[in-house]
């Protein structure tokens, strides 16, 4: 797990929900859990000063680190990719966007997959995306002010569900990802008896959780969450997101009243 990735999931896990700010003793405590050293901790602080993700101020001698307006959005939308799930029937109608970027705009253009992989879209073909969703609105409002991206939308059927089977395993690599799924059952569903027994508690809790949420949380980026008329048979992708959502609230008290006794002790020194 990276310095730059445990701060943000430290953040987005507990500090948010505790003002969203964290003087940096306190900060550098919690990362040392993860062996990851003070002065690296103050590196990966600055950068993430400069880049408009933390904002800083002076608490008599102490420097405290608090979310931008940015970073919030941030974790929220990513709070909402890992831990929903769509319900409902499908509708059978597919959104797609089909963009156009200059070639002297490549970053750009790998900046808008991202985006587009993040919310669930596939790519179908080079510049066709597609998703089961309707989430067209937040590409579009995403890079409205990039006037180099050319953006147009469309829903669409196909000829029938065999169709739409043959553009969804097209569009995602469903049979590499349900693999991956399949790893993770193996490796956190042997865990939760120990966690319903209460048996990590203080730092271990803490790690434990941060390790699950390191390992869950890149699966958003390939999951597009299709309805089940999609889906191969046997898919483990709904067995895999229950075992992280019951390991993920197993672990909350402990280790919330690890972060708490971290960041109160610090507080009271000081």
């Amino acid at each position: 797990m990276k310095a730059r990735s445990l701060v943000f999931d430290l953040f987005g896990d507990y500090l948010r929900y505790r003002g969203g700010e964290v003087r940096l003793r306190a900060l550098a405590a919690l990362m040392a859990c993860f062996e990851v050293p003070e002065p690296t901790v103050r590196v990966v602080v600055t950068r993430l000063r400069k880049e408009g993700w933390l904002d800083s101020r002076r608490d008599g001698r102490e420097t405290t680190y608090l979310l931008t307006g940015t970073a919030w959005r941030l974790l929220d939308d990513g709070r909402s990719r890992i831990f929903d799930r769509a319900t409902g029937p499908w509708d059978g109608q597919w959104h797609m966007v089909i963009y156009s970027v200059p070639e002297t705009e490549r970053a750009l253009r790998e900046q808008l997959r991202k985006k587009l992989a993040w919310l669930g879209f596939g790519p179908l073909s080079s510049s066709v995306w597609l998703s089961p969703h309707d989430r067209t609105a937040q590409v579009k409002a995403d890079f409205a002010d990039r006037p180099s991206v050319r953006l147009d939308a469309f829903r669409a059927r196909s000829e029938g569900v065999d169709a739409d089977r043959d553009m969804a395993v097209r569009s995602w690599d469903l049979d590499g990802l349900d693999r991956d799924y399949a790893a993770l059952l193996d490796a956190y569903r042997p865990r939760l008896e120990r966690y319903r027994a209460g048996e990590l508690r203080g730092a271990d809790a803490l790690v434990e959780r941060m390790r699950l949420m390191h390992d869950y949380r890149l699966f958003p980026f390939r999951d597009p969450d299709l309805p089940p008329e999609l889906l191969p048979t046997g898919w483990s992708g709904r067995a895999a997101h229950e075992v992280f959502l019951e390991a993920h609230g197993l672990l909350r008290a402990p280790a919330e009243e690890f972060v708490d006794e971290v960041t109160d002790g610090v507080r009271e020194a000081s």
